[in-house]
């Protein structure tokens, strides 16, 4: 048992080493290259922009240079477990040519990439290829000491490593250096995971993660700031336009009916059942405002009962599925209501679905919240839009909002939320 245990491990060292290596040489055939290419073309396309050529070819070849980058994080997480993080700031859609290339140059993230490309193409390159020299050039030396050195000594002489081979001797004094290499061998896997954290040092986002972060919270913060006072001047206006005048007219009903009581009764019972009528009104305009603000069902009974509520409330037929461990939080609770809330309006709106399904669901400390329309599809996240409206809501609390919505349908869009 201890024997086969033994012979499994080694047979899984020797497999690890053999996979660095081939890796680290196919690695090493592209590095070269496509670092070469990118950094070539780059730099001759941000050359050219002042003369108005660069402007055109900028975004494609610093897309092409992200899209390099962006594989060689996939190879560093998948090959040695080596998370390099992608922070580079998002492209406006639909956006100008011009706005493309001056998004992308104030980007650091661009330079960034740039600066790995010089590092790739030599450290990178270096560090690639000696993870697969360490375990194919012993091999060499083998196949030298076993007589490969006679047609190389015809040529005038071969050197292997610091051994010259002439003759037989010589090839089993570079057999005997190829042994002494091949104790080196177990380095392969771990050359190739200094390659991967090579360029996580210079790819990563650093310290510029941090400003990319403060950015955001910037922008995060100066949407929530506009969403509260654009909520506020709403408020104002329903209240004036609505309840406000309803009340005024109220009393002027009232001050009319107190100078007719004696005059002419049945023309003020008329004006009272109007003026009942109007605090009725009022009335129901104010709890729709209070349930606007912050709904009761909300506050009373979570969010999985807010959402059904809502759902009762659709013309469209509307499945909700709710798997909550707990309530989250009181602002993120309001934040994912009135996101929902938005969302289905734009469905019962502009979708022309005659079915929705809601789900929601909490794990791993996200809330995450899907809806789902039959309908016609082609929904877009547009600056205006109520969807945009939604993003920002959702990124003052770090959430995300994503929506897939084919021409034809069906749409989802999904959104989720840190939280506790």
């Amino acid at each position: 048992m201890t024997i086969e245990t033994r012979n499994g491990s080694w047979g899984t060292r020797a497999r690890g080493i053999g996979l660095a290596a081939v890796r680290g040489l196919a690695l090493a055939l592209v590095t070269l290259p496509g670092a070469l290419l990118g950094l070539t073309l780059g730099l001759v396309s941000i050359s050219l922009v002042p003369v108005g050529i660069g402007v055109f070819t900028t975004p494609w070849v610093l897309t092409g240079v992200r899209a390099f980058a962006d594989w060689r994080r996939v190879l560093a997480a998948e090959w040695c477990g080596v998370r390099i993080p992608s922070a580079y700031r998002p492209i406006p859609q639909n956006a100008h040519v011009w706005t493309r290339t001056y998004v992308m140059l104030r980007d650091p993230a661009t330079w960034r990439d740039l600066a790995w490309l010089q590092v790739d193409m030599t450290a990178g390159f270096v560090t690639a290829l000696l993870s697969a020299v360490l375990v194919f050039y012993p091999l060499e030396g083998f196949a030298v000491a076993a007589g490969l050195w006679r047609p190389l000594a015809e040529t005038g002489g071969y050197w292997y490593g610091f051994v010259r081979v002439s003759d037989q001797a010589s090839a089993l004094a570079a057999g005997a250096l190829a042994v002494a290499l091949l104790g080196l061998t177990p380095l392969a896997p771990r050359l190739l995971t200094v390659h991967f954290r090579l360029t996580r040092a210079v790819l990563g986002a650093g310290q510029g993660e941090l400003a990319e972060r403060v950015r955001v919270l910037t922008e995060t913060r100066r949407d929530a700031v506009d969403t509260s006072a654009a909520e506020l001047r709403r408020i104002e206006r329903d209240l004036h336009d609505g309840a406000q005048a309803r009340l005024v007219a109220m009393g002027m009903d009232l001050g009319t009916i107190e100078m007719l009581l004696d005059k002419d009764p049945a023309q003020a019972k008329r004006l009272l059942a109007q003026a009942r009528q109007s605090s009725v009104d009022a009335l129901t305009e104010l709890r729709d405002l209070v349930r606007g603000i912050h709904p009761p069902v909300l506050a009373e009974r979570g969010l999985g009962d807010a959402v059904r509520a809502l759902a009762l409330r659709l013309p469209v037929a509307t499945e909700v599925t709710v798997e909550l461990e707990g309530r989250p939080d009181a602002p993120v609770e309001s934040a994912a209501y009135f996101a929902v809330s938005e969302v289905l309006t734009n469905a019962v709106k502009h979708s022309g679905a005659d079915r929705i399904w809601i789900d929601l669901h909490q794990s791993e400390g996200m809330l995450r919240i899907s809806v789902t329309d039959n309908g016609r599809g082609g929904a877009l996240i547009t600056a205006g839009s109520g969807l945009a409206g939604v993003e920002r809501r959702l990124g003052t609390f770090d959430g995300v909002l994503a929506v897939g919505s084919p021409a034809g349908g069906p749409t989802m869009v999904t959104m989720e939320i840190p939280c506790a």
